[in-house]
């Protein structure tokens, strides 16, 4: 069994909530959705991107597709913010307690509001970090909505 504490807490997140992971670990890495898709062997519009974002300072994370992007004035809107922009390395870190390149879904330090690009949900399955950039799960669209608590939206450029 593949254990580390970031895997560990993203595990035991989902297993409250009644889903067991099947986490897979890639020695290669998966820290980009290009990365990941290649070492899974998917498509890169099946890799989540657990992007974190500030609205008007306020964390909020992000879930699209590996083949699309944010549009920051289309998060604001949909968040009711004034502005919104990409968290540094550092304040993703300090806001879910987990690297950029592993940060999951779901099983922050805190709980966070998480938006989900309608984009993502077009899958049977999708493939989200695990808490490490080299650690990822394969979960439906409808699992990850329901464990994340998100909320969708168009937001991608």
């Amino acid at each position: 069994m593949i254990t580390h504490p970031a895997i560990e807490r993203v595990r035991a997140y989902a297993k409250e909530h009644g889903l067991d992971l099947d986490v897979r670990r890639f020695s290669e890495g998966t820290r980009t959705a290009e990365d990941a898709a290649r070492a899974i062997g998917c498509d890169i519009a099946q890799i989540v991107k657990s992007l974190v974002f500030l609205a008007a300072g306020d964390p909020v994370v992000v879930l699209l597709s590996g083949s699309d992007r944010v549009d920051e004035s289309k998060l604001a809107a949909a968040l009711g913010a004034y502005s919104a922009r990409r968290a540094t390395a550092n304040e993703a870190r300090e806001r879910t307690g987990f690297v950029v390149g592993g940060v999951p879904p779901f099983g922050h330090h805190a709980p966070l509001p998480v938006i989900v690009d309608d984009g993502l949900l077009r899958h049977d399955t999708v493939w989200a970090a695990a808490g490490l950039p080299d650690a990822v799960f394969p979960i439906s669209p409808s699992d990850l909505v329901r464990l994340s608590g998100a909320t969708e939206a168009d937001v991608r450029a």
